[in-house]
């Protein structure tokens, strides 16, 4: 079977896609603090990592393999970030700057489901209204979607927190009320 040369290359190449997906996935949880669900993922990395590069030793002689297995390596990382995006792990904090203190803001934010903290700021041109919101990164563009349609000379500035401790809003987000108040609104644009 692996006697075709082709089916070996094939085999290296989604093998090593494979093993850097398994590699970007186990990163990922490993910064996100779960180290038991990064460690078993790990047992599958390291297998296919070995299975990738020993085809590849035991053909050396051939450059299609290490082409394959350099192309596998590329092609893992754009498709292990491509999973991290679907997966959208953990919290984002939202840091938002309105160019007009007068904007309903907050309250527009709150009735979606967003917590937002806010006060009142002075820019270079004069008063601002400042936020910090936390969300889910699920609702990471539906929020910036929103603040834009709100606000569209708003200033955005979003970062990961490491750590979330108390406060009212970890609540409603276990609650769903996010996803709750994307649903409703969807619903009423479906009826229009």
């Amino acid at each position: 079977m692996l006697e075709n040369p082709w089916l070996v290359i094939a085999i290296i190449l989604v093998v090593n896609i494979v093993y850097v997906s398994f590699f970007t996935l186990r990163m990922i949880f490993t910064l996100k603090g779960q180290r038991y669900f990064a460690a078993f993922i790990s047992m599958f990395e390291i297998v296919t990592y070995i299975f990738g590069l020993g085809l590849v030793l035991d053909r050396l002689d051939q450059i299609e393999n290490v082409i394959a297995y350099a192309v596998g390596y590329g092609t893992g990382v754009i498709v292990g970030m491509k999973i991290e995006e679907k997966l959208a792990l953990g919290y984002i904090t939202v840091n938002v700057i309105s160019s007009d203190p007068d904007i309903q803001f907050t309250k527009q934010l709150r009735d979606k489901g967003y917590g937002v903290t806010s006060w009142y700021a002075y820019g270079m041109e004069g008063d601002r209204l400042a936020m910090q919101i936390l969300t889910p990164r699920k609702y990471e563009l539906s929020l910036y979607e929103t603040i834009r349609n709100i606000d569209p000379k708003a200033f955005i500035v979003a970062y990961e927190p490491k750590q979330i401790h108390g406060g009212f809003w970890v609540k409603s987000v276990k609650r769903g009320k996010i996803r709750d108040a994307q649903k409703e609104q969807q619903e009423q644009q479906e009826a229009f």
